[in-house]
């Protein structure tokens, strides 16, 4: 199946279950390599046409890639069969360029190193064939511009002293000569002019200018503006705007407003600091702007909860529109009950309608018109419940993993351990649910047992729960490895293709 094919459903039914297959790879690592921590990459973006994808990673570089497949120069798909013109089975990408997007700082007042490593970057409109983004670590943004700059060079001398001159000896001086500015030289006087010095036939010839000419491109990284000292903590989002002219970025305690052209000064819109910080009881962890209403945001927090604010109605939006949470159970309370309630990622579906939300445990798909509970959960981690004291010691229960939805909004993604993302379909009635594995063969590790979904009593809310199945051994009975974490990933936004982060490989997968 060709990554751009539609799925065709049953009539009146889910569409079928797809057959994930591994594109490339880049970044492969040996076997026994050790991965050098700047390596390992930390954030993961398509562009809006998905023609290029960029990733960033620990030591603070930004690399691209540039989608190959569709370059058809013009010629339709089936021009190129009459042709018998091979064709690619499956997307292909090619590296285009890096640059270092960010260095490790020292703030001086507060006595604290600031790692260059990029926590996420988001794509720009393009406009003239010119790519920009944004880039952050903790504490700076900033804005990129990657354009194709021809290189000049001087193709035609004025003087080349490897050439004979006059009769045939050769121009050579024991001493420097001042140069003018047409390349040639002179020591301010006709006398050394030799005797043996006989013009060519037809006289001297005239003057000539050294010839510029542009012969090959470039890729030029230029970073066009830095937006700093805006955040006493570290950034966890940045989200471009509908208008093309804005974008947020948030912190632990607050969500600003800049605009793209002003670098020196931004709009605090969300601030949930208390007078008094002993009273703070949860923090913003991811903030999104609204696919295209410009007025409108999300922003989750560490209890589970996510809101949607409208920027029309207040300069300060400290007051919800509207509040998404799911209540507690009863008598379920622990320790960790807080710990993994808390959202680390949240995305909004490509029309707007839904929003897809990771806790540590599941993913929940909520309908922005409907306040009283998620639409849908899915089990990703329900395995790890009895293992979450472990977890617990050895800081993994912390682990922030991102998720995705399919530009057709009928799918969802997200990573878990030993390398691992897990599918699922949300469609009305769909069954969906794979476990695939970031490897050049993602279903090895693909467990065998059937997913039945389990209804909520509630049929109100239309609660699907899936994905309930034990991925804590593969079919093999391996257990899996806490270590490897597959925490980045990214769909296409137009076609069934994810982009996902292993340590420093980035793995690409087609159905």
């Amino acid at each position: 199946m060709h990554g751009g094919d539609e799925v065709v459903a049953a009539p009146g039914g889910p569409p079928q279950q797809l057959d994930w297959k591994f594109s490339q790879v880049f970044g492969e690592r040996t076997a026994g390599e050790e991965v050098q921590e700047v390596d390992i990459i930390s954030a993961i973006e398509f562009d809006k046409t998905g023609d290029h994808l960029a990733t960033g990673d620990r030591g603070g570089r930004v690399v691209l890639f540039e989608r190959t497949d569709t370059k058809d120069h013009g010629v339709s798909r089936r021009d190129l069969e009459r042709m018998d013109y091979p064709i690619s089975r499956h997307p292909e990408f090619r590296y285009k360029t890096e640059f270092q997007s960010h260095e490790p700082e020292f703030d001086y007042l507060k006595s604290l190193e600031i790692e260059e490593k990029i926590n996420k970057i988001r794509w720009c409109q393009t406009a003239n064939g010119v790519l920009s983004l944004l880039s952050t670590n903790d504490k700076t943004i900033k804005f990129w511009k990657v354009q194709e700059k021809k290189v000049k060079k001087i193709s035609d001398m004025n003087l080349d002293p490897s050439k004979a001159v006059g009769n045939g000896s050769v121009a050579s001086s024991s001493s420097p000569k001042p140069c003018l500015a047409n390349g040639s030289s002179f020591d301010g006087s006709y006398d050394n002019l030799s005797n043996d010095f006989s013009p060519p036939p037809g006289g001297l010839p005239s003057l000539r200018l050294p010839v510029v000419t542009s012969q090959e491109t470039n890729l030029l990284a230029r970073c066009r503006r830095v937006y700093g000292h805006a955040h006493d903590y570290h950034i966890n989002s940045i989200s471009n705007n509908s208008d093309g002219e804005t974008f947020i970025s948030a912190d632990d305690l607050r969500i600003n407003l800049w605009n793209l052209e002003i670098s020196s000064q931004s709009f605090n819109i969300v601030d949930v600091k208390p007078a008094n910080m002993e009273d703070l009881t949860e923090v913003i962890t991811s903030a999104e702007f609204h696919p295209t209403h410009c007025n409108m945001l999300a922003y989750s927090s560490s209890k589970g909860s996510i809101r949607l604010i409208d920027l029309r109605q207040s300069a300060l939006c400290d007051s919800h529109a509207k509040l998404f949470e799911e209540p507690e159970a009863p008598g379920s309370r622990s320790f960790f009950t807080e710990i993994i309630a808390s959202i680390t990622d949240i995305k909004f579906s490509k029309d707007g309608r839904y929003i897809l939300s990771r806790d540590y445990m599941t993913l929940k798909l909520w309908d922005i018109n409907m306040d009283s509970g998620p639409v849908a959960t899915f089990q990703v981690h329900e395995y790890l419940r009895p293992k979450l004291c472990d977890l617990y010691e050895n800081d993994s229960i912390f682990d922030k993993f991102e998720c995705c939805l399919s530009g057709d909004g009928l799918r969802v993604a997200t990573g878990s351990y030993s390398n691992l993302f897990r599918v699922f379909g949300c469609a009305p009635g769909s069954t969906e649910s794979a476990t695939l594995e970031a490897s050049k063969n993602p279903m090895r590790r693909q467990v065998q047992t059937p997913t039945r979904p389990s209804r909520s009593l509630s049929s109100i809310t239309r609660v699907v729960r899936r994905g309930s199945e034990t991925p804590g051994v593969d079919a093999n009975g391996n257990s899996f490895d806490f270590t490897t974490k597959l925490l980045h990933l990214a769909w296409h936004p137009t076609e069934n293709l994810i982009a996902c982060a292993a340590a420093n490989s980035l793995y690409m997968y087609y159905a």
